[in-house]
């Protein structure tokens, strides 16, 4: 069963800690600059919106590398960089409608959610359950759709 991140903005009280558990993963070090999700702050903090990959089925970021270093996991549905085939050329960053994909100055390559191997540190230290780790079936599309019919259904005021 793959599974994805699920993440409700409504939850988020911009703690930070999937940033830096995040950082902590990926770098060995509590940086949420170099984390792979990001915690959006909209109207001076009001609102906060945890923002990461989406691990889009087209994944336009894995069709625009030239030297494949993007590639599923088949196991947990994830895009993932291979660094040792990564030359840094950022095509992936510009194909990436969601600005998802970071470059990393200090290493010359990108970076970008792979959500930690099927075990995502965001998801397991968000203490308010803004960011979980569900099935993905039970997400995107259908998830829309059933909104959509339930929020038409409902009579408007």
């Amino acid at each position: 069963m793959q599974k994805s991140l699920l993440i409700d903005p409504a939850k988020c009280t911009s703690c930070l800690q999937c940033e830096m558990a995040c950082s902590l993963e990926h770098t060995g070090a509590f940086n949420p600059a170099r984390s792979r999700i990001k915690i959006f702050e909209f109207e001076h903090g009001a609102q906060a919106i945890p923002y990461t990959c989406t691990q889009c089925a087209e994944a336009w970021c894995l069709h625009a590398c030239p030297v494949e270093a993007l590639t599923r996991n088949p196991e947990t549905g994830a895009v993932e960089l291979n660094e040792s085939t990564c030359v840094g050329c950022k095509v992936c960053t510009v194909a990436c409608p969601f600005g998802t994909i970071n470059y990393v100055p200090e290493t010359g390559k990108v970076a970008k959610c792979d959500l930690c191997g099927g075990d995502p540190k965001c998801a397991e230290a968000c203490p308010t359950d803004a960011i979980v780790y569900v099935d993905a079936g039970w997400t995107g599309y259908d998830r829309m759709r059933d909104w959509a019919v339930r929020t038409h259904a409902e009579p408007r005021t």
